[in-house]
């Protein structure tokens, strides 16, 4: 991966994780309605390391973020990560594994996302061009089929961010995410680089982890 491509994913921020970009220190905040024990327990996540908790507010309202310019409307939220909009409140970490970093969140929001759709945009954003100040990128989404979960709808979706005209021996940074999402409640699992987890199945062990202490 070059040095250009890691400079744009890190001006894209949320592309990578909810948290910041990779190696930035998410500040204690108050706790949310979420309570840590909702998460994953450190062990799940084969070979984790560095596990760095953070709070969802917290994290959305982190100052300095810039934004990219997308040239084709309507995909900027899908481009940038952004399954988690304003209002949001819960917990988070993000940890070190090999081939790259994983992170997950359970957070509780007054109008979840509405997968479906979420799915649909994705699909229709399937290879945009992002411009900033880091210089250009071009973004390649594929949705994928999302696990079947009980009573939730679900996303399962993978970005590619690479150079213009970048050869296919250079792959550039592959970025995967699944959500699963039912009543006000949402579990994100992301995770970028070649760590060759099973996310779907992390994000359903992440579900039915939280779903007792969030009552559900």
């Amino acid at each position: 991966m070059t040095a250009r491509i890691r400079a744009l994913v890190v001006s894209a921020a949320a592309v990578a994780t909810i948290s910041g970009a990779p190696g930035e220190s998410i500040q204690a905040a108050p706790a949310s309605t979420v309570p840590p024990a909702a998460l994953l327990p450190p062990e799940t996540v084969p070979a984790a390391s560095t596990r760095d908790g953070f709070d969802v507010a917290s994290a959305l309202s982190t100052p300095g973020r810039r934004e990219s310019r997308v040239d084709v409307g309507g995909c900027e939220d899908v481009v940038h990560g952004r399954l988690v909009g304003d209002g949001a409140a819960g917990q988070g970490f993000q940890s070190a594994v090999p081939g790259g970093q994983v992170s997950e969140l359970v957070a509780r929001m007054t109008n979840p996302p509405d997968l479906a759709a979420w799915a649909a945009q994705a699909g229709r954003c399937s290879k945009v061009t992002v411009d900033d100040a880091a210089g250009t990128a071009v973004s390649t989404v594929t949705v994928h089929p999302a696990p079947a979960v009980p009573g939730a709808k679900t996303l399962s979706y993978e970005q590619l961010l690479t150079l213009p005209g970048q050869p296919p021996e250079l792959p550039g940074l592959r970025l995967r995410t699944v959500a699963i999402a039912a009543d006000d409640v949402l579990v994100v699992l992301r995770d970028a680089g070649t760590t060759g987890l099973d996310l779907d199945a992390l994000a359903v062990d992440a579900w039915r982890h939280a779903a007792g202490p969030l009552g559900r």
